[in-house]
């Protein structure tokens, strides 16, 4: 009996529903944590210093900087493997698997960002968010997309994964274009060591993920120092990771699909949550229904809910009728619309795009902050219900 109740357990956690759950939970917690006595040793949490120094070498942080540029940097990196991958041999490989997701991803990075805009463009400051409503949370989208089982046709899971893979390569350029700092020349070319040692390592056919992982911490270090977002760090990494190599009796193996298997669980369980845990904490009593009309919010939430559904259905539609794309096999038109409801689950990414435009400052009284929980549960219900409707068993 105990044997069959861990294997259930096992398989709940195996599900692509079960990271969007667990995101969901660790958020409630935070929320509680941060709007009750316990707020204090919450907060204490997340400024608990962090310290390394080696010689000359000296990184001091808060535990929440160390979440948002440390670990973050890993899970940039699975980004990166995954990106990697499904261009080179998965469903971003050719032309006409790209199309629609790619046509898709566009609207759906370029109308949430107008209507931020349109909110915010008198606010010089305000303007530095205009990328917060761009984002989708691609464990959390699929989580719930998951949740209809059969319901939806695997064409469509196809299309929100590919979607939200192009959607995170546009934020990967948007934070080393836009929120790159005053860069530093000598940890710039440390950095630009880095890679070139990762170039030769890969040309080399180096096979030790221990040697690509050493090499990756100095890139981070670097990149940290340098002025440009150290998370960068993780995707330049990725790249390098040699997708096949062949061992000393000619058998083939992948390096990067082995990194990646290894990561999954990690992000997915450990650093995700965390992340959430550190900044989704939104101090409700300090937030006054004025608060929620000032154009900050009301252009994040606009932007994910309205911007977001309305970039990736119209950019769709416009790509399927002129030829460019083919709608999902065995989809429907209301099951796309369904699905680019979803995309509008901006949750983790915005919370990370929002620490960057605004840092960890209290400006706006967390209003912007729940502005992205409200626009993602709006989405995420709107789109499941939609699915559920627009889906037979």
């Amino acid at each position: 009996m105990k044997t069959g109740y861990m294997h259930e357990i096992q398989d709940f956690i195996k599900k692509d529903s079960f990271p969007g759950m667990l995101l969901i939970v660790v958020t409630i917690i935070a929320l509680i944590l941060q709007n009750s006595a316990l707020s204090h040793y919450y907060m204490n949490f997340l400024h608990t210093p962090v310290e390394i120094r080696i010689g000359a070498l000296h990184i001091a942080k808060p535990l929440l900087l160390w979440v948002n540029d440390g670990l973050m940097a890993i899970f940039f990196l699975l980004v990166g493997l995954e990106i990697k991958r499904e261009v080179i041999e998965g469903h971003l490989s050719s032309l006409s698997q790209i199309a629609l997701p790619g046509i898709a991803a566009a609207g759906g990075m370029a109308v949430p960002a107008l209507v931020y805009i349109a909110f915010n463009k008198a606010d010089a400051f305000a303007m530095q968010g205009w990328a917060i409503p761009t984002a989708t949370d691609i464990a959390f989208a699929l989580g719930i997309l998951s949740l209809l089982g059969k319901r939806v046709p695997v064409s469509l899971k196809i299309f929100l994964m590919a979607l939200a893979i192009i959607d995170d390569l546009g934020a990967i350029v948007i934070i080393a274009l836009f929120y790159t700092q005053e860069l530093s020349t000598l940890s710039i070319s440390v950095a630009a060591a880095s890679l070139v040692v990762l170039f030769i390592m890969n040309r080399m056919g180096v096979v030790r993920k221990a040697a690509y992982i050493m090499v990756g911490v100095i890139l981070w270090v670097s990149v940290l120092k340098s002025g440009v977002h150290a998370t960068l760090a993780g995707v330049a990494l990725a790249f390098f990771i040699p997708l096949k190599s062949t061992d000393s009796e000619g058998k083939t193996f992948s390096i990067a699909h082995q990194l990646e298997h290894d990561l999954h669980y990690w992000v997915a369980l450990l650093i995700l949550p965390l992340f959430a845990f550190v900044n989704a904490g939104v101090d409700l009593g300090g937030i006054s229904p004025g608060g929620m009309k000032e154009t900050v919010p009301l252009g994040i939430m606009t932007g994910l809910f309205i911007g977001k559904q309305l970039g990736v259905f119209t950019f769709s539609f416009i790509a399927i009728k002129m030829g460019l794309a083919k709608l999902p096999k065995d989809s429907t038109w209301l099951q796309l619309y369904g699905v680019a409801l979803l995309t509008g689950i901006g949750f983790t990414m915005s919370l990370f795009v929002d620490t960057l435009a605004f840092g960890d400052t209290d400006l706006f009284s967390y209003a912007d902050k729940l502005a992205i929980l409200l626009g993602s549960l709006f989405s995420g219900v709107a789109g499941y219900i939609v699915l559920r409707v627009a889906s037979k068993p």
